[in-house]
Order: C-alpha cells, then structure tokens, then sequence
C-alpha cells in the first residue's frame, strides 16, 4: 500500500460512473479519502450513467444508479457485484409461472422494494433526480453523510439499443441493452449502439455543475461505451468535460487486450475501437490543454502489463502511467485512485 497521505485530497471529485467497475473504483475513493484523512471536505459526486434503466411489469429500473447505491451503501450483492445481499427471487418465480415476459430479466425481492418506491415517486411528480436523492438517504446517509452524492446524468427517457442479428430468423433488429447483455449473453452478432432519447435529453440537475465546479473530473473502469460513452451522449456534458478548468483523469478498464468485467471489448469492436488500454485512451482522446477541442481526457491509467503502450498514449497527447489496476480490495483500489490523482498532479 503506497503512502497516499502525503498531499490533501481535491474537495470536490466528481465521478463518471457505470454499474460494477465504477461503484468498486469510488468504494476505493472513498477508502483513501479515510486513509488521508476522514473528517477533511472532500465531497464525491458520482454522475450514473442511465441508458440501461427499463421498464418492466410496469416499474422503472435502473441498473447502474441502484449497483452504485447499493455498494456505497454496503448492500450490494458481493458476489455478483450487482443486487441486494441476502436476496430472495420469490417474485421472479411466480411471474415466470404466470408466463409473464420478460422471464430472462429477474427481479429480487429486495430489489423489487426500491423499483416500486421509486415508481411511485415518479408517478407523484418527482423528477429522477430526487428520487434518486431520497433512496440515498437510507444508502448512502448512513455510511457516508453528505460526502457522497449520486447523480442521474438525465432526468429525460435514455435507452440504449443494440442492433443485434436475431439468433433465430438471422434478420437484423434493435434491442435493448439489458436484452443483449442478459438474454443473448452479449454472444450474438452486434452491428451498432444508439442511445435513443440522447440527443434530445438534457443533464439532470446539478450534472453539468457538478464537472465545471469539480477539483478533478475521474473517469473510472467503466464501460467506454454504454457507461461513459452515454455519459457523454447527453448534449452539453461532452462540452462541460473539455471545458472544465478542472484535470480530467481516466483508469483503463481494458488490461492485457481484454475487458476485467463485463462487455467492453464486445462494444468496442461494434463501434470500431481498438480493444486495448491505448485504443480507448485514443477513443476518448487528449483535451488539447483544454481548450474545448479534442477529446475529454489530461491523463489515462493503464495496468502494468501494458507498460509499454504508456509511449503511445504520450504522443496521443495525454499523461499516462503505468500501475497495477486489480480492484482485489479497497486498498488496492485507493492506490489507483492517489495513482489517478498524482497523474494529474493532485
């Protein structure tokens, strides 16, 4: 464990988060905001991704706002790295008795709680946004106080599709996201991702906020593509990124030419980006001395095993250094997060 107390910490970080890797890169966040010093100011914003959030049996779900939630506030599933602890799927079983589809997408019991309540309040007239803010303070309150804030990027209807060849008739079709991932196992043939709903959504409140006015931007081991790449998707927040007077400093989530977890090389390979901690560092792309042109990036993390891309993404024109990236625990993690940091000169 590297001694990572020797400087403050920034007092506002704000994160750009997907699901499972994002979540686990702020819970290591949070460990070396205690390990500096745990009664100092510094505030995590953690703007979620939420292209993934469908309905379904008439409920609004969403996938990355609830995993960061259910993480930070030490409810999450250790196991799977998603859903609740100690959960029952007495519900899933009774739905799939009836015939009710869709029976490839399973809701916990526990889980079904924060579904129904956050269905509720969007039927009462509250935006994502504070509905989102109120599940938190039984989360994230508890654990945390008020250092940690959790973000929809909109409060506007984002869905991801995937144009997939349908397994059984070879014809082409679009596809949620969670069908692709779940039910086909991301395996079947893919051609093109369209965040629907993007182009005419606005940030959330408080989102653009939370990057003009952060000490540093971090962009986590999430997927470049259906997390932070639909981050981005929503018009103004691209913009924010490569104007804030902040540093913006990313973390690979691909090592050794493959994805840790999930389906970033699956993805990449569908939008034409090489699968490697260089390639999504050239996708993203240098700021330029922020300057408003170019990508969203000062500084990229790459693992140790790819130590020698760390000359390409230097003539990329980003700051790049090479450390071990294994989220094996919260100390590990929170030496990539003072890594992150030191990159960029914090």
């Amino acid at each position: 464990m590297t001694n990572a107390a020797a400087a403050p910490l920034p007092s506002r970080i704000t994160v750009l988060s997907g699901g499972v890797g994002g979540a686990r890169f702020i819970q290591g966040v949070l460990r070396l905001i205690e390990r500096n010093d745990a009664t100092a100011g510094t505030e995590v914003t953690v703007i979620a991704n939420t292209g993934d959030d469908i309905w379904l049996h008439g409920l609004k779900v969403c996938p990355d706002l609830d995993t960061v939630m259910y993480t930070l506030g030490n409810g999450i599933d250790p196991e799977r790295g998603w859903g609740r602890t100690d959960e029952t799927w007495h519900a899933k079983e009774e739905l799939a008795a009836y015939g009710v589809e869709p029976t490839w997408f399973g809701l916990g019991d526990r889980d079904l709680a924060t579904h129904l309540v956050r269905t509720q309040m969007l039927d009462a007239g509250f935006g994502l946004s504070a509905v989102t803010a109120a599940l938190c303070k039984r989360w994230l309150e508890p654990v945390h106080g008020s250092r940690v804030r959790l973000l929809p990027m909109s409060e506007d209807r984002i869905e991801t599709h995937v144009a997939i060849e349908d397994p059984e008739t070879g014809d082409r079709k679009a596809v949620h996201f969670q069908e692709y991932w779940i039910r086909h196992q991301a395996s079947v043939p893919a051609f093109s991702v369209v965040p629907i709903g993007a182009p005419e959504a606005k940030p959330g409140p408080g989102v653009i906020e939370a990057i003009t006015e952060a000490d540093v931007v971090i962009v986590p081991p999430s997927n470049p593509v259906v997390s932070v790449g639909t981050i981005l998707a929503v018009p103004g927040v691209r913009d924010a990124v490569r104007a804030t007077a902040a540093p913006v400093v990313g973390v690979s989530g691909i090592v050794g030419d493959d994805h840790v977890r999930g389906m970033a090389r699956q993805l990449l390979g569908i939008i034409g980006v090489e699968v490697s901690a260089a390639g999504v560092a050239e996708h993203y792309g240098a700021r330029n001395g922020g300057d408003g042109s170019g990508g969203i990036l000062d500084g990229w993390l790459v693992d140790t095993v790819d130590a020698g891309l760390v000359p390409r993404i230097e003539a990329a024109g980003l700051a790049a250094r090479a450390v071990p990236l294994m989220m094996t625990d919260h100390d590990a993690t929170a030496d990539m997060a003072a890594a992150a940091l030191a990159l960029v000169g914090l």
